[in-house]
């Protein structure tokens, strides 16, 4: 298999971008990875860039796809977090989500902490998505919420795992490798991304999208026009990653 990737990520309508995101792929193998630092501490943006280039440092140092690997970035990005904040007291409060996609030949593992999400696609079909560590999901889960109502619930900001968060550190994380196939694709994005672009608009654009830049590019406009309805509202950064997996040509 060979990955192809593209990226985005915006500002938007804050004064500065606390999201981070980068990939490392080799031949067959590649690390992706997405983070929001919490727009309401003081040092987002520090603790976003420290978790995916810590999660990429270890990946490049240790390439492998496996959930106890997986669990190993995660870990080292959330110390790394956690020793800034001893360090520079001020940034005490800094902390970040993540979504984090290893994928090889034999197919993907996943995790993530937080409300950034990873979907993956098939034939043109979501099979599979991440579920948020918040509160409004965890009333899905209860079954006291629709899955649909969580991008509109009062309380869809209050997280309950982040790296970087005091107590335990339980990120999720998927526990065996999922099979990829030719034509499957990714999409990693941060909360700014996906309340706006509702899953069925994800799928009509993969259709038409004959590369993952022109997916992201026809997503970003759906967001767009949504948010430039009201130009004087402040709108969360947003950022997002697609990956297509092709056959390796012979």
């Amino acid at each position: 298999m060979r990955f192809i990737t593209a990226s985005i990520s915006s500002r938007h309508k804050r004064a500065r971008n606390e999201d981070y995101s980068g990939s490392c792929s080799n031949g067959d193998m590649g690390c992706w990875v997405v983070a929001d630092g919490l727009g309401g501490h003081f040092g987002g943006d520090i603790a976003s860039s420290l978790a995916v280039e810590s999660i990429l440092s270890a990946f490049q140092a240790d390439r492998e796809c496996s959930p106890a690997t997986l669990f190993k970035y995660m870990e080292l990005a959330h110390h790394a977090i956690l020793a800034r904040q001893v360090a520079e007291p001020e940034l005490s409060d800094m902390r970040t989500t993540v979504v984090l996609l290893v994928a090889d030949t034999f197919g993907a593992i996943w995790g993530h902490a937080g409300d950034s999400r990873l979907y993956h696609f098939r034939q043109g079909r979501i099979i599979s998505q991440t579920k948020d560590h918040s509160v409004p999901q965890a009333l899905v889960n209860a079954g006291d919420l629709k899955a649909e109502e969580i991008r509109f619930h009062e309380d869809r900001h209050r997280l309950l795992r982040a790296l970087g968060q005091d107590g335990d550190f339980r990120p999720t994380i998927l526990q065996e490798r999922h099979p990829i196939k030719d034509g499957d694709a990714f999409l990693l994005c941060t909360d700014g991304f996906w309340e706006f672009v509702l899953e069925a608009e994800m799928e009509d654009t993969l259709a038409k999208g004959a590369n993952p830049q022109g997916w992201l590019d026809l997503m970003e406009q759906k967001l767009l026009s949504r948010t430039n309805r009201d130009a004087g509202k402040e709108y969360d950064n947003y950022t997002t990653m697609a990956i297509f997996v092709q056959q390796s040509p012979p």
